[in-house]
């Protein structure tokens, strides 16, 4: 079945989202500018604790669910963090909205929704489109840091990351922080896997 035209009035506020997104981002990320991002950061537990413990570096979260990124600028303020920003966001409007030459060197994508109905699976946040978005805004040497819970997804998530062009696994790399957020206190176990973008990636 062919996809539906998003219709003029769906486009334009994708568009007008997209703008001031992209406004905001330029009044904390430079251009060519290289930072540590989470895709759905929840409240900010893991964030806030990794941007504490690495001042030196500039930290990014996003999250669709607006409650949750309030929350996590409370924390944000209440630590004095100038090096951690938050935002509500989609991430492909997120990777679109980045500065021109600006670059994940480190991405944190912990405990995603699962989507377990089978016919619910082509909306996990791991597939093969996301993952070329995703090494397009990665400098060279980037690191993917993917958790879950969810065997199926760990699995799935693994194959298509194996199988992309755009990334490889490296099996052997340590996780490089922890830090117990909210989802991860609630699992009664979980999986990690660390992937490297390869140097061969072309970068937006």
């Amino acid at each position: 079945m062919p996809t539906a035209t998003p219709s003029p009035a769906y486009q334009h506020l994708v568009a007008r989202r997209r703008a001031d997104l992209r406004e905001a981002l330029a009044e904390v990320l430079p251009p060519g500018r290289s930072f540590t991002g989470e895709i759905g950061c929840g409240h900010g537990h893991f964030l806030t604790a990794y941007a504490t413990a690495h001042p030196e570096e500039l930290c990014l979260g996003l999250d669709l669910q607006a409650e949750r990124i309030a929350r996590a600028e409370r924390k944000c303020n209440r630590a004095a963090l100038g090096n951690l920003h938050f935002f509500h966001a989609a991430a492909d409007d997120f990777l679109e909205a980045l500065p021109a030459g600006a670059a994940f060197g480190k991405v944190f994508i912990l405990f995603p929704d699962p989507w377990p109905k089978r016919r619910h699976h082509k909306n996990r946040l791991i597939q093969a489109t996301f993952l070329h978005a995703l090494a397009a805004r990665a400098g060279e040497g980037a690191r993917l840091y993917f958790r879950t819970d969810d065997r199926g997804y760990f699995a799935q998530a693994g194959g298509m990351i194996a199988a992309h062009p755009a990334w490889q696994l490296d099996p052997g790399a340590a996780w490089p922080f922890e830090a117990t957020t909210v989802f991860q206190a609630r699992a009664a176990s979980h999986q990690s896997l660390i992937a490297v973008r390869r140097d061969a990636v072309r970068r937006l």
